[in-house]
């Protein structure tokens, strides 16, 4: 039994766009594949294309495959660093815990060891949730973030209450269990929803980069919800896309793309009042 955050994730992806496609095996490539030896366990990312560093972070129960549509796009115009976070994917992790707060922590040490000082942000649903953090803990680090499908805690006004409920009942099941190393692993991840993040209005007002908030209009996370996370970061514009759900990056993957690079290139600006000249 997987991460029921997973299934949502994976259920959402194929029912829009059927199996994701790409010609490189994106998180099971050799010849892009990097570890680093970090923070108590190994973190494996990938690398492609060249210019301004962009950080991908993948959500709940991901991996770095969960880019396929996107990496080739950005990795035309920018480095792209993919990484496979703490306890998913490539990255194994022995430790019995796991928080937001470590997940931001250990990307800021990636990019420590990279030698960048800063660098843009794509984050999808816990991704967004690590932007955030980051974004917030290290505030050097960030120089645009996008995130999307992101929520602040972990309750019914964060998440739908149907999903909530979901994650609820899938930790639950995993504690039924013979508690394997694997089994662990999965309750781990399944426990990070269930009880985190716990991100307050206050943090988010320290937030200082450029800021672009987006949900679909049918989200796990209530529309409500990503509307309080837009107005509570200071520089921040907020997209919501209509006729979608938690999955963005895969199911309005060329308007998600071209949307974010926008959000990206252009300096981000107050637009109160511009239609009237004031």
């Amino acid at each position: 039994m997987k991460p029921i955050v997973y299934f949502l994730l994976l259920a959402l992806s194929l029912s829009y766009s059927g199996v994701l496609m790409a010609q490189t095996s994106y998180g099971h490539n050799k010849m892009a594949g990097h570890y680093l030896d970090t923070r108590g366990f190994r973190m494996y990312y990938e690398e492609y294309g060249s210019g301004k560093p962009l950080l991908f972070i993948h959500g709940n129960g991901g991996a770095i495959d969960n880019f396929s549509n996107n990496i080739p796009f950005f990795s035309k115009l920018y480095r792209v660093i993919a990484v496979d976070s703490r306890a998913h994917g490539n990255s194994h992790d022995p430790s019995d815990s796991l928080t937001f707060e470590m997940m931001a922590d250990d990307f800021n040490a990636l990019l420590d060891s990279l030698h960048l000082d800063s660098c843009y942000v794509i984050g999808w649903s816990d991704g967004g949730i690590n932007g955030l953090l980051l974004a917030i803990r290290h505030p050097d680090k960030v120089k645009k973030l996008a995130i999307t499908g992101a929520n602040l805690w972990a309750d019914t006004t964060g998440l739908t209450p149907y999903v909530f409920n979901l994650i609820k009942q899938g930790s639950a099941d995993l504690r039924k269990m013979p508690q394997t190393p694997e089994v662990k692993n999965r309750l781990k991840i399944s426990d990070l929803d269930l009880y985190q993040p716990n991100i307050t209005l206050e943090q988010l007002h320290r937030i200082q980069c450029p800021t672009l908030v987006i949900g679909g209009d049918h989200e796990l996370i209530p529309v409500r919800h990503t509307v309080l996370i837009a107005e509570n970061i200071p520089r921040s514009y907020l997209w919501i896309i209509p006729a979608s759900g938690h999955s963005t990056p895969v199911s309005k993957k060329e308007l998600f793309n071209a949307q974010v690079e926008d959000f990206f290139k252009k300096p981000f600006r107050k637009i109160e009042g511009e239609e009237t000249g004031k």
